[in-house]
């Protein structure tokens, strides 16, 4: 018996990419640090807000790679000589990755009161009907 996957049923397609996608996502692990909100803001636009107390920033970076929203943070090299008795804020570095439908784009970010937030947008496509015409044998 074969296993029937996306991308092998006779009426899905094209639709191997988002096999892989799905595959790719259920590899990116659900590490819970940073936590993390997604909200959307209007009918086309998305805010993710990540909780980076702690961190400056020049302590984070933010890029697209094939279709995936990557947040990285490294906190500087704190002085050794700091002795602490109890250590309950993270400070470890991070990588969280968010995988982004075609369309959607990063608008901005920016840092307030220890929360990252990061806008997207979605462009909506023009509805498009296309007329095939039938050629004689």
């Amino acid at each position: 018996m074969s296993k029937l996957t996306l991308g092998s049923h006779p009426f899905l397609l094209g639709f191997d990419q988002l096999e892989r996608l799905v595959e790719r996502t259920a590899k990116n692990g659900n590490d819970g640090y940073p936590p993390f909100n997604i909200e959307q803001t209007s009918e086309n636009s998305y805010r993710i807000t990540l909780a980076v107390a702690g961190f400056a920033e020049n302590d984070l970076s933010i890029t697209v790679e094939d279709r995936q929203l990557v947040v990285r943070g490294r906190q500087s090299e704190e002085p050794d000589n700091r002795i602490f008795l109890h250590r309950g804020i993270a400070a470890r570095q991070f990588q969280k990755s968010f995988v982004l439908a075609d369309g959607v784009e990063v608008g901005g970010a920016e840092m307030e009161n220890g929360l990252l937030h990061i806008d997207l947008s979605r462009a909506v496509p023009e509805a498009v009907v296309q007329t095939i015409k039938i050629n004689k044998a």
